[in-house]
């Protein structure tokens, strides 16, 4: 006879007063030979809206358990984890699944950060969440989930396909990354992420879930205010320039960082995000300020850390036009040739821009490059065919002579070089029609990753928009600094998390299904007259998307300055409502799209601004990947100009996290809150096989 699936227990309701079903006890789901299904499948009826011409308009409305909004590594793994907890009414709704920044990106060793699984070498979950910690403004619960689940992430992608490397003796060798204490990073190369989306894919195939592409997010769903709020579907826009409503009982929200609101961005062209979608609606944020940035191509976007630094390759500039007074500045701040190059070499090492190496360390390179780029107008290069001027192995670092000199690499020009220590570098920029062994690379310092994002619990729910489950980037677990590749783990983590509390809290219907189609009626007759209105609109949306791009990437990036920060949430907020009142102009369904995204980008780079700005103001300092200039702070640089000075660190802020939420255009709170600690549980395990079973881990979170 087969093992009875235990009854359901009932326990303390979510900390909003929304009713929640009781709980799937999965305890004995091992002994099962199938997950159970809800039985249920998406259906499709239809909604009637009045256009801006007062001709009535059908809009197809889709009702289905669990949304994922986004196709990148994070939302593919919720999707195969959801049908894994027996979740059968699954959809994918993207833009492609080509189209994220998952698939799109990497870089000269894209790194993925687990526990260690080799040698000798000690290793535990409250270690890992110690180093998580350590980086500042990031809450302990969310450390220790993000290291106990990664060994269950990692091995869940070995078994799925991902070829990480190990030994003949099956261990999984490993490499120290950046803010990594122990050899816990690994990597397949350039495009560890490629592959992880690529083999998450195909087990999506395989299970048969439902994927719509060509749909665009237009706007989050959300009934009910203060206990009573929730998520409850969205409205999409299509290819063919018509909209769709999807109703859903919770929604999966992996719709990444925010490549689209920079001008300079490594984030590849297809992906822009949509955490303004989440911010319109008044979804909580944390840690907004804490990004990532440092040097990219820009023509191919690809990060130039590791070998292509290492290599040290020649900087030089031009004017706008790309090719007059050719000129190489780096020597002109360094005493010598070998300690500029030096600088450049430990690029490799120290990619990220980090205020800490601002003064006297290698991110002076990047500001360098700011100098050039921004406030002068010119364009970097790097030459990967001569030298550095004054170039000499003699004269550099003793650790980078060492480096070259044991990598065989003591070669006479830098793509040589780099032929010889990462061939696979060269191919890289040929296979994207750049070739470097006949011309130079253009560059920047560009954003490159979201530290900061949405704010969940640790079960990756919204904190103030139950059954909203922000995951991947978009999701704020992250603090100041973070061990390389620790995002990709996070992605797989939230996956599971989400995945697991739907299944054994979200399963049953707690939705006013009509009260939802109310809402989408409204929210499609809104967006038919704003495309109405876009449509003859005389600012089209290249240049509305090209102005606030600007804004975002000189004032509210890598270098902050109170009072340009001013002016341009002044500025941004005056765009927001332009956009909003008179449409961002386009031509054609394509481009209704692009001009649709500009509704939630502006907005999110508004609100960007707006959590920089409180930062700056709280005094908070320079801290992460970005410095405060301050006329009272220390100087950078002496060849720098003297208004070069930058604000320390206040390293009390980094017990704090801050939190954002917007409650319409120019009304932004921010605060800062204590960060939970990290948590110490009595790990016995016969009470904890005990709370397991009863489902009590499944408890109010808030």
């Amino acid at each position: 006879m087969p093992p009875q699936r235990p009854k359901s227990l009932n326990y303390a309701p979510h900390a909003a007063t929304i009713p929640r079903p009781a709980v799937r006890n999965t305890s004995l789901r091992l002994l099962r030979t199938a997950p159970a299904v809800t039985g249920r499948k998406m259906k499709e009826s239809a909604i009637t809206v009045a256009g801006p011409d007062g001709q009535s308009r059908s809009i197809p409305l889709f009702s289905v358990h669990t949304l994922v909004l986004g196709s990148g590594a994070a939302g593919l793994n919720a999707a195969v984890q959801l049908r894994a907890n027996g979740v059968e009414d699954v959809v994918i709704v993207t833009e492609g699944l080509d189209m994220g920044t998952s698939i799109n990106t990497g870089s000269d060793k894209q790194t993925y950060y687990k526990l260690s699984m080799c040698g000798a070498e000690s290793d535990a979950p409250a270690m890992m969440a110690q180093t998580y910690f350590d980086g500042g403004s990031m809450h302990g619960d969310l450390s220790l989930v993000e290291a106990s689940l990664s060994a269950r992430a990692f091995l869940n992608l070995v078994n799925l396909g991902v070829p990480f490397p190990r030994d003949e003796f099956g261990q999984f060798v490993g490499y120290k990354t950046d803010h990594d204490p122990r050899q816990r990073a690994t990597s397949i190369g350039p495009y560890t992420s490629r592959e992880m989306c690529r083999t998450l894919i195909r087990r999506v195939k395989e299970l048969g879930i439902p994927v719509r592409e060509g749909r665009q997010a237009a706007e989050l769903l959300i009934t009910g205010s203060g206990d009573a709020r929730r998520a409850a579907g969205i409205m999409a826009a299509n290819t063919g320039g018509g909209f769709e409503a999807y109703v859903a009982e919770n929604i999966v929200f992996a719709v990444g960082g925010p490549g689209g609101i920079y001008r300079t961005s490594v984030y590849p062209h297809v992906h822009t995000g949509a955490i303004g979608l989440a911010l319109r609606a008044g979804v909580m944020a944390q840690g907004l300020p804490e990004s990532q940035y440092g040097l990219a191509s820009t023509a191919f976007r690809w990060n130039v850390s590791g070998t292509y630094m290492q290599v040290v390759p020649r900087f030089m500039s031009t004017d706008a036009d790309g090719k007059s007074n050719e000129r190489e500045f780096l020597n002109e701040y360094f005493d010598s040739a070998g300690a500029a190059n030096s600088n450049v070499f430990l690029k490799g090492y120290q990619w990220p821009f980090d205020s800490r190496k601002a003064v006297g360390g290698s991110s002076i390179v990047d500001i360098i490059v700011y100098v050039e780029t921004v406030l002068r107008g010119r364009r970097v290069f790097l030459d990967f065919r001569r030298n550095p001027d004054g170039f000499s192995f003699d004269e550099l670092s003793p650790e980078a002579r060492t480096y070259l000199e044991k990598s065989g690499a003591l070669l006479p020009a830098p793509i040589e070089r780099l032929a010889k220590m990462n061939p696979g570098a060269v191919q890289l920029y040929a296979d994207h029609g750049i070739d470097i062994t006949r011309e130079p690379l253009e560059v920047a310092v560009c954003a490159q990753h979201n530290n900061g994002g949405l704010a969940g619990n640790h079960w990756w729910e919204s904190v103030n928009t139950p059954h909203l489950f922000p995951i991947g980037e978009v999701n704020g677990s992250h603090g100041v600094y973070r061990p390389g590749g620790s995002a990709l783990n996070s992605g797989q983590v939230a996956g599971f998390r989400a995945a697991e509390y739907i299944a054994n809290r979200c399963m049953e219907s707690t939705l006013d299904t009509g009260a939802a189609a109310r809402l989408a009626a409204e929210s499609a007759a809104r967006l038919l007259a704003w495309a109405g209105r876009a449509e003859g609109a005389k600012t089209g949306w290249r240049k509305d998307r090209e102005e606030f791009q600007a804004r975002m990437s000189r004032a509210g990036a890598h270098i902050r300055k109170g009072s340009e920060l001013e002016a341009g949430v002044k500025a941004a907020w005056e765009q927001v409502e332009r956009i909003e009142k008179d449409g961002s102009g386009y031509t054609g369904p394509k481009e209704l799209l692009e001009a649709l995204k500009n509704r939630h980008l502006a907005f999110a780079h508004a609100v960007y601004l707006e959590a920089v700005l409180f930062a700056i103001r709280s005094g908070a300092g320079s801290r992460g990947s970005a410095i405060v200039i301050d006329p009272a702070g220390k100087r950078v640089h002496p060849k720098l100009s003297a208004d070069w000075t930058i604000a320390p660190e206040d390293e009390s802020f980094r017990e704090k996290v801050q939190e954002t939420s917007a409650a319409g255009p120019g009304r932004v709170e921010n605060r800062w809150v204590p960060r939970r600690p990290l948590p110490r549980p009595d790990s016995w395990f016969e009470t904890s096989w005990a709370r397991f079973n009863a489902g009590a881990i499944y408890g109010a979170e808030r």
